[in-house]
Order: structure tokens, then sequence, then C-alpha cells
């Protein structure tokens, strides 16, 4: 069966830019990677649990930050090349990526080498426009990016690359 994941994207209003939180993934086969190696924070979904819970939990485990309280809205799902479904929520709030720290995970490293070696989860967090965002992340969760500024585009005005804009009254 294919696995599922959870995860919220976080986004902000800095200086009349929409910006989004992304996670970059730790450990030694993500060292040196960047572009589509990005993903929002997420964690994968158990049977018995609710895909929300599990956004949350993933948020705090993956930033060392209580997700915010707003109001969040759903973003849908998509599907991986691996097969993995990634289900989303956006969310207003902000976290200074100074201050984000991950919890860890265990492998063997190097390879074949008997040796255990601890590794964070994320190995940061950083804030990027739309198009900077559509360009880092896994190409199926750039999907989200499109969903998110859609979503928020009536609200607060918003030109076709994310860009915060006045809205009249």
């Amino acid at each position: 069966m294919a696995k599922r994941s959870a995860g919220l994207l976080l986004y902000h209003i800095r200086d009349g830019a929409l910006e989004l939180l992304l996670a970059h993934p730790g450990g030694p086969y993500w060292e040196g990677k960047d572009v589509g190696a990005w993903s929002l924070p997420k964690g994968e979904v158990e049977p018995d649990e609710e895909p929300f819970d599990v956004a949350r939990r993933e948020f705090a485990e993956e930033t060392g930050q209580s997700p915010p309280l707003g109001e969040p809205f759903e973003l849908g799902d998509v599907q991986q090349a691996s097969g993995k479904t990634v289900t989303a929520w956006g969310i207003e709030g902000d976290l200074d990526p100074a201050v984000a720290v991950s919890n860890g995970f265990i492998m063997e490293w190097p390879p074949r080498s008997g040796r255990q070696a601890e590794f964070p989860e994320v190995d940061r967090v950083e804030w990027f426009s739309p198009e900077e965002a559509r360009h880092k992340l896994n190409r199926a969760q750039a999907e989200f990016v499109d969903r998110l500024v859609a979503r928020l585009a009536p609200a607060v005005g918003s030109d076709p690359a994310g860009h915060a804009t006045e809205t009249g009254t």
C-alpha cells in the first residue's frame, strides 16, 4: 500500500509579499541537494491517525515550534513520483528559521560501516516567495503553492507569481 503523509504549508505576508515556509530534509542523502529537494513540514500518516493531527504533530517535530492557532484551509492531495500521497493545509503564521530545531533519526552511516549516526530530520527551514518555492519543492508538492496562491488571491490580492498587492476598497 502506498504511503501517505500530511503537512502544513505556513505562509505570511512580509513587506507586501507572500512568503512560504519550506523544510530541507536532513541526513547525508540530502546534503548538497537543493532544487526539488525541499518539502513542506510533513510526516507519515498511520492507519489509525487523522491526517490533520499528523500535520500539526510533524510541524512541531520538524521545526521545534508549535503550529499556529490560525484557521487552516485544505490544499488537497498530491501524488509524488514515489507513489506517496501528500495531504496539506495552508495556515497563516510566523516562525523564525534561526530558532527552528528538528527532531532527529538514527541510521547506519557510512553505509555498511556498522556505525550508527544521528541526523536531524530537517536540517533547516526557510521562507521563500511562491516562485522560489515552486522551484525548490519536490515537483508534485509545487501544486500546493499554486493552490495556496489561488486561495489567497481574492483576500489579499496577488499577481500570478504570488506577490501580494493592495486590494481596493
